[in-house]
């Protein structure tokens, strides 16, 4: 008999956190039982799981007794806090932000670019960022054959990258453009909606931002490659999901 998992979703009510009851329910996840962890704000509400409602708690130190598997998207100051606890408690830590992805002794993994990195964990896997693994899935088997150095390429992320709260943002833009009423802009510092806006997370010295540095770095990792460059743009775009990226 397969062995079944207690599953701890941390970030149960973000626009990630849903995707994450999805997918285990499409893929048939053996799930003995899955409990949903958030902060104050969301603790009362319920995600859905098999025509199930489960209750959100708000997280603690204590949540992670008994628990198997937690995955986390809840940001880097959660993460950074609870991951440590949830491992030290017994549980596998799945982590989606990028507090673990450059700690050598975490594995940051593809499964079907370095999926045997995993066996190097000591607790805690770290996932990577969404056009590093949208581009390295492209570029790994060029890799493979032709030793690839460096890469050029422009990414047009959806607002799903910034949270549920971008997407509803997105969504009330749109209406109020076609009331022909002023948009108002609280997650980004500019509307959204009919717009692009060229800058993605903070800058840095070089000119280029965080977020266009990840895909360099976390491919190093991902693929040993420790010589790998990227020279990336990163535009956020008035779409709800799915990132793509092109070569420059």
């Amino acid at each position: 008999m397969s062995k079944h998992y207690h599953i701890a979703v941390v970030g149960a009510t973000g626009a990630v956190g849903v995707e994450m009851f999805r997918v285990l329910e499409r893929r048939a996840f053996p799930v003995a039982s899955i409990r949903a962890f958030g902060s104050k704000r969301s603790a009362g509400k319920s995600a859905l799981f098999h025509d199930e409602k489960i209750p959100v708690t708000e997280l603690a130190p204590e949540s992670f007794r008994g628990i198997d598997l937690a995955l986390f998207s809840a940001g880097t100051a959660v993460a950074r806090e609870f991951a440590p606890i949830a491992r030290d408690a017994g549980a596998i830590v799945i982590d989606n932000s990028s507090t673990f992805r450059m700690e050598p002794e975490v594995p940051l993994v593809i499964p079907e670019i370095n999926g045997d990195d995993v066996k190097l964990h000591r607790g805690i896997i770290a996932n990577p960022n969404c056009t590093t693994a949208v581009a390295l899935m492209a570029i790994y088997p060029l890799h493979r054959v032709f030793h690839v150095q460096r890469v050029f390429a422009a990414s047009y992320q959806a607002v799903s990258g910034s949270g549920a709260r971008a997407i509803a943002e997105l969504e009330e833009q749109v209406r109020a453009a076609a009331e022909s009423q002023p948009a108002r802009a609280e997650v980004y510092p500019h509307p959204i909606a009919f717009n692009v806006l060229p800058q993605v997370d903070a800058f840095l010295e070089s000119g280029y931002t965080k977020e266009e540095m990840k895909m360099q770095n976390e491919g190093r990792r991902i693929m040993h490659h420790p010589e790998f460059r990227a020279s990336v743009t990163c535009v956020r775009v008035p779409v709800y999901r799915a990132h793509s990226v092109a070569p420059g």
